[in-house]
């Protein structure tokens, strides 16, 4: 099998609670699950274009914009990281038909365990996406907000009792931390909101669990990067967040090099 392209996040689905990825170069759609266990090769063609203008840039900028992008582009706005700071609601933004679409509708401020549990937020279109992502193996949803703003407030808030950020690391050795208790710590955070926010609490108990396609996880992760070596091959062992991982320990972050031409080939 032989594929070429610039590389984006992988495409998920889930099957029953178990994850399936599709990786897409140019016109290719490559089932990864199904080449789970080969020989892979991603040889870097060295060149970037930009995932939104699509021009070639000699950087990626916040995981694939070249600069003029990064600085102008609604998909590269403050509020993707800092939610909390997003104006749409007041009608301020880099592009207003975007935020319409994607800070102006439902949001959810959830719980989910990967390394550890954590607080986080995405848009209601994108659940279990956002999970998968992160390499979440259960969560849970806390609250259904209006908008994102509104999501962002709520997220400043508990994180004063939970951490926003995933240790990729221990999230990719499978360091399950199968003693929280998600149900329980929803309860905890309903009761430390302020009573303004508690009105957008989502009374339901379901509980997401998923399984990731992995043989073997890595013991020590080492992470690889087509900036340092052009060629990377070795045995696919598993897929996880947004990370293929491969033999000898060694972890590559597919997100990370959005925009990246390369090659693909798997035997």
């Amino acid at each position: 099998m032989e594929a070429s392209g610039n590389l984006s996040k992988m495409k998920t689905r889930i099957e029953g609670n178990q994850v399936e990825y599709h990786l897409h170069l140019a016109e290719e759609q490559i089932k990864m699950n199904d080449i789970i266990g080969k020989e892979i090769t991603l040889q870097y063609q060295h060149q970037i274009n930009c995932v939104a203008c699509g021009k070639k840039t000699s950087k990626s900028f916040a995981q694939g914009f070249c600069y003029n992008c990064f600085q102008t582009a609604p998909e590269a706005e403050d509020c993707v990281l800092k939610p909390e700071t997003c104006r749409a609601h007041l009608g301020e933004a880099r592009d207003l038909e975007f935020a319409e679409k994607h800070c102006l509708i439902p949001h959810y401020v959830y719980l989910a365990v990967a390394s550890g549990i954590k607080v986080g937020i995405t848009r209601n279109t994108q659940i279990p996406t956002r999970w998968i992502d992160q390499g979440a193996w259960k969560a849970v949803i806390v609250a259904e907000v209006p908008n994102r703003h509104i999501a962002g407030v709520m997220e400043v808030f508990l994180k004063e009792f939970y951490a926003d950020k995933t240790n990729w690391r221990s999230m990719l050795k499978n360091e399950l931390a199968e003693n929280i208790d998600v149900l329980a710590e929803k309860q905890k955070a309903i009761e430390r909101l302020p009573e303004e926010l508690k009105q957008y609490v989502k009374h339901d108990e379901t509980v997401w669990e998923l399984n990731y396609p992995v043989i073997d996880f890595p013991l020590k992760p080492k992470s690889l990067s087509f900036d340092k070596e052009a060629e990377i091959s070795g045995v696919l062992k598993g897929i996880k967040g947004q990370y293929m991982l491969l033999d000898q320990d060694r972890v590559l972050n597919i997100r990370k090099h959005n925009g990246y031409l390369v090659s693909l080939t798997a035997e």
